[in-house]
Parts: C-alpha cells; sequence; structure tokens
C-alpha cells in the first residue's frame, strides 16, 4: 500500500515531460534531476529526455519504473528516460509530447542550451505550460536572457538571487507568470553526522586508505576543477594558512580536494601543488576516483571544514552536503552561496534581494549562520562572451581565504561540530527547506499550479510598433 504524503494513481498524475541531464549520470543537473524525478513520482509521471554530451545509449529507452517502485515503495510509478547526444530538438519533443499526452515541460539548465526550443514556445504553449528550473549566477541583471525568461509559464529560481533577477529582467512582463524559491534540496538520510560505530569504523578506514589519518585539522574541497572554482587559488590560500600557522603545526594539517588533478576547462593542479606546497609541511592530497554517496557521506565527516572559493556559483551543491552532514562551511559572497550562509539585515531576518539590494557580494551585511565562514570578494569585475555580454565575477582573494581558514583552525574540535550541526538544523528546517523532501513538495505543488492556471496561447499577438525599450540596467549596481 502506498503511504507516501500526497500519493495518488498513476491515471489521475499529470505527464511531464523533463529536459536535462541524463538522471542517470553525475553532473550537478543530473543529481539533481534524479532527486526531483525520485521524490515527485508518487505525484507526477515522468518522460525525460536525457541529455549527455556524446551518449553512448542514444535511440534507446529505459523504464525505470520497476527500480523507484521497490527503493520508495511506490506501486505504481512511471518513470522513462529516452538517452540523447544534447539535449534535443524540436521534432523529439514534438513527438514525445503527442507520444506520451504531456501536460508540461520542464527544462533544467543554461538557457542557451534551449534556444531552439524558445524557437517553437508558441507551439508548445499553445497546448501545455513551460516550467524552467533555472539559476544565474551574478548580476547585473542579464537583459539579454529577457526571451528566455518571457517564453516560459512558471519560473522556479534555484536561488533567492535568481528570483529577483527574473523579477528585474521580466519586469511588467512576470504578471500572470509563477516565479517561485525553489533551492536545491539533499536527502538527509544520504548526507549526515555518522555516530554509530560501524560507521565510525569505516570513517577510520577511510582516513586509512587516503593517508591522513594523522592529521588534526583537515579541509575539504568538492567541485570540478574549472575555472571559476578556482582551485589553484584554494592551494595558494592553503600554503599562505600553513605559513601563518608555522611549519610543526602544519604537518598535521591537510587539505583534500576531491577533484580531477589536471582538467583542460581548469588547470593541472599538481603542478601547482608541486609550485607551492612541499608534501609534509603544506599537505595537499587529491581525491579523483568516482565516489558514492555514502563514501562521499563519509568525506564530509572527515573534514573540518568544507571550502567553495568560487567567483560564479549558482548554489554550490558541496556546501550543502557539507552542512547536512554536519560539517561547517567556508565561501565565497556571491550567489547562492549567500542563501547557505543566512545573512542578516539589521533586525535580525534572512536577506532577501531587490532592486535596492540585488546581492551582498560588497558586504552589506556581515552577520550570517555560525556554521559559516563567510569570504567577500576583493574584486569585482565584469566578465563576458558574446551570447552572454556581462555578468559580475565576484573574485576573492587567496590571502583572504587563508585568514578564514586559520579562524575555522582556531576553533576547538568541539566548537566546529556544533557550528556544522547549527547548519544541518538550518538545511533541514521550514525556513531554508534545503531538503530533498522540501524541494520535492515544493516542486509538486507549483507544476501542479502552472498547469491548472495555464491559459494557453493563441495563434498570433497583436504588438504595437514602438521604440525599444532600453536594456538600461535600473537595479543598483555598486554601492548598496
Amino acid at each position: 500500500m502506498n503511504k507516501l504524503e500526497g500519493y495518488i494513481p498513476k491515471d489521475k498524475r499529470k505527464n511531464i515531460l523533463l529536459l536535462s541531464d541524463d538522471l542517470r549520470l553525475h553532473s550537478g543537473i543530473a543529481t539533481m534531476s534524479r532527486a526531483i524525478v525520485e521524490g515527485t513520482a508518487h505525484r507526477l509521471n515522468w518522460v525525460q529526455l536525457g541529455a549527455a554530451l556524446k551518449h553512448h545509449e542514444e535511440g534507446k529507452r529505459f523504464d525505470l519504473s520497476e527500480d523507484i517502485n521497490k527503493r520508495f515503495g511506490i506501486e505504481d510509478s512511471s518513470v522513462m528516460v529516452q538517452p540523447n547526444t544534447g539535449y534535443g530538438d524540436a521534432i523529439k519533443v514534438r513527438n514525445l509530447i503527442t507520444e506520451f499526452k504531456i501536460d508540461a515541460v520542464m527544462i533544467f539548465t543554461d538557457p542557451r542550451y534551449w534556444t531552439w526550443l524558445f524557437d517553437i514556445e508558441r507551439e508548445i504553449r499553445s497546448k501545455v505550460p513551460i516550467v524552467y528550473y533555472n539559476i544565474w549566477d551574478d548580476y547585473p541583471s542579464p537583459f539579454y536572457n529577457r526571451p528566455f525568461y518571457d517564453s516560459c509559464d512558471v519560473l522556479l529560481g534555484i536561488s533567492k538571487q535568481t528570483v529577483n533577477i527574473n523579477k528585474l529582467v521580466l519586469g511588467d512582463r512576470a504578471e500572470g507568470k509563477i516565479l517561485k524559491y525553489i533551492p536545491h534540496g539533499i536527502n538527509k538520510k544520504h548526507f549526515y553526522p555518522v555516530y554509530k560505530q560501524e560507521e565510525l569504523d569505516i570513517k577510520e578506514a577511510t582516513e586509512a586508505q587516503m593517508g591522513v589519518t594523522d592529521y588534526e585539522f583537515k579541509a575539504f574541497f568538492n567541485s570540478r576543477n574549472i575555472a571559476r572554482k578556482h582551485a589553484a587559488d584554494l592551494i595558494f590560500a592553503w600554503r599562505q594558512f600553513c605559513d601563518s600557522i608555522g611549519e610543526e603545526k602544519s604537518k598535521k594539517a591537510c587539505l583534500i580536494m576531491h577533484t580531477a588533478p589536471i582538467d583542460p576547462n581548469g588547470t593541472n593542479l599538481e603542478k601547482v601543488r608541486e609550485a607551492f606546497c612541499k608534501q609534509g609541511i603544506h599537505n595537499v592530497f587529491f581525491s579523483a576516483d568516482k565516489l558514492n554517496t555514502p563514501q562521499m557521506n563519509m568525506l564530509y565527516n572527515i573534514a573540518d571544514v568544507t571550502i567553495l572559493p568560487s567567483s560564479a556559483e549558482g548554489w554550490g551543491l558541496s556546501l550543502t552536503e557539507s552542512m547536512m552532514a554536519g560539517t561547517p562551511i567556508i565561501a565565497n559572497v556571491t550567489g547562492g552561496m549567500q542563501d547557505q550562509m543566512r545573512f542578516v539585515d539589521k533586525k535580525g531576518k534572512w536577506i532577501d534581494f531587490d532592486s535596492d539590494f540585488p546581492s551582498n557580494h560588497r558586504g552589506t551585511y556581515k552577520e550570517c549562520g555560525r556554521w559559516a565562514t563567510p569570504v567577500f570578494p576583493s574584486n569585482i569585475s565584469v566578465q563576458g562572451s558574446v551570447p552572454t555580454p556581462y555578468i559580475f565575477d565576484d573574485r576573492c582573494s587567496p590571502e583572504d581565504i587563508a585568514k578564514a581558514i586559520e579562524e575555522v583552525y582556531n576553533m576547538s574540535p568541539e566548537e566546529r561540530k556544533e557550528r556544522g550541526m547549527a547548519g544541518r538544523e538550518f538545511a533541514c528546517s521550514d525556513e531554508a527547506r534545503f531538503t530533498a523532501e522540501g524541494m520535492c513538495k515544493s516542486m509538486i505543488e507549483n507544476i501542479e499550479e502552472g498547469i491548472n492556471t495555464f491559459t494557453p496561447r493563441s495563434k498570433f499577438d497583436l504588438i504595437k510598433i514602438e521604440d525599444k525599450e532600453s536594456d538600461f540596467v535600473k537595479h543598483k549596481t555598486y554601492g548598496y
């Protein structure tokens, strides 16, 4: 018997076409797609056109329903994945909408991957709504995204910043759309503090396998080795931290980096380590193997702090996982990482954003949750490309990262644990809803609302020809 809250039978559910990374893969998009589908399969039927760069299973189709039934106690889930090289095309989407009697199309990742979809948005939205689970790394508000946002009926922002960006970019065109905040959620049963003896034994065995048993302080980095993550800056910062505490103490501290040491999208971190660090004094270890969820949870539990110095970061999933595991965090104050640090205003209220206060990256508010040690950007530059002409790059200095590491290092193990547990409590709270359960509940509510309130687009619009409105950024960009 199905016991999941809100369960409805298969034939009563809405059918959703999901366009994103193949949920069986391990990218951040794939991981969250999987969490969303698994956590809503009792209430929604899913068909995914599962993308990969070069999908070796293209042309096949997989029914995951039986597996999900067994793992989640559902009798009649309906989850199909059709692998695809790339994110799809108009013909495939048309065919899937017809074949599976789709009630809504949901997209998830950078809007530039969906230009072909937005080109046919009137055709799609004459039948079903488009739901976009979206994120944007930074301001100024990307008015070049306006046609993309305007092509959607439901915009679900992963960060508070993203919701504000959606509103600022759309202006009056936001009327009639659903714009809601749904942060990424982590399964609190997958990432958690370990206490049971058998788990503590596994933790010790993991430390021994990695060669970090004898270190008294362990910092952790878990992210891709790509330019915006600034893994090389972290190694440089680690060297400065080690120099600041002295050689003898430094010998008992280590930095564990779960990433590919060499990546053409980043750099050669082995060479960076060789240049800045002397093993035995400035200890940096690489963990490059793919690990399953229990193994990753052990790494977060081994760590005394998790660090993410990204200059552009929509959310920062490793921070959420760390908080769930009861481990404190150090992060650059930018993007969705601000949400996870829970900065508060002068009244003690969790900050929100508007045109007068679009970001806290300039340090307007300094007070945040006890689990977080913020690093404010030392430089805010304007980056861009032809498709994305402007966006801030909030870069923090290695010196400031080193000071933040030393601040956490100087805490007692008991204080670090207490702060980390405060982070888990916040992440699991009704206020934050950084749990898979909270995310999926919000997802169901807003997708169903989007379908139930959907008004099909007409075949054409009558548009009065006027001078084009300027895309001048009207919100504050400095000094707030």
